[in-house]
């Protein structure tokens, strides 16, 4: 006697396991020339041809060109942002890593469709901006909604250095070491901690090369010596 099937799971060889194959192979075909191609360069018909089926087929289980982006690019839900401020910092650096780490394809495709087809520019922007709106109610500080929306911006900005523009030493470095490097940034603007800039008042200690003479007691002399040549000039000329 067979052990039973476990409840809605499909057994193998049936019409379901066979759609279900047939979808994942369609997903595949369609991630990866969404990748290559972007959005717009990319047809039903040559996803058809890629994964060796019918564009009929497609339509039918993914409806027009724009659904079938759509499931073809679905992200697994980011994990919850909270805690404290460097819980949240670390929080944030792990979806970064995640982001670097997994499958570059189905971002990929997100990445260089967003620039010509409104609606993956709209889910890049409302997956950051979810992100971005939990981090800012954990972190402290007036302007933490900007703070937030810089570190979304700059997290954004390294992975489209690395999958798209594969820029020369970010492309290929090691995941740990990319993160390591911009864990000081993020841990920063989490807490809220501002660089105070140059100090203004370091100059008024001592006069740079070059500097008119202070006021005071030897400005006033020189000022006087110079007032008593100019006269004694005056005097010889007349």
């Amino acid at each position: 006697m067979s052990p039973s099937q476990p409840t809605g799971t499909p057994r193998p060889g049936t019409r379901a396991d066979r759609r279900r194959r047939t979808e994942e192979r369609i997903l595949a075909a369609a991630r990866a020339l969404f990748a290559e191609s972007g959005y717009d360069r990319t047809t039903i018909r040559a996803v058809a041809a890629a994964a060796n089926t019918d564009p009929g087929l497609v339509m039918r289980y993914f409806g027009a060109k724009e659904e079938l982006f759509a499931r073809a690019t679905e992200a697994a839900p980011e994990a919850p942002v909270s805690g404290t401020p460097e819980e949240v910092a670390e929080l944030l650096l792990a979806s970064f890593a995640d982001k670097l780490d997994t499958d570059a394809t189905a971002t990929l495709a997100m990445l260089r469709s967003m620039l010509t087809h409104p609606e993956a520019a709209s889910d890049v922007r409302a997956a950051v901006s979810a992100q971005q709106r939990q981090a800012a109610a954990a972190m402290p500080g007036a302007d933490a909604d900007v703070r937030a929306g810089i570190i979304g911006a700059a997290i954004l900005g390294v992975v489209v250095g690395r999958r798209l523009l594969r820029l020369d030493g970010l492309a290929d470095a090691p995941t740990e070491e990319v993160v390591a490097l911009l864990r000081p940034a993020v841990r920063g603007l989490v807490d809220g901690v501002r660089d105070p800039g140059p100090d203004v008042g370091a100059g008024e200690a001592g006069s740079a090369p070059g500097a008119a003479p202070a006021s005071g007691s030897g400005g006033t002399k020189a000022a006087e010596g110079a007032e008593g040549d100019a006269e004694a000039d005056s005097a010889a000329q007349s």
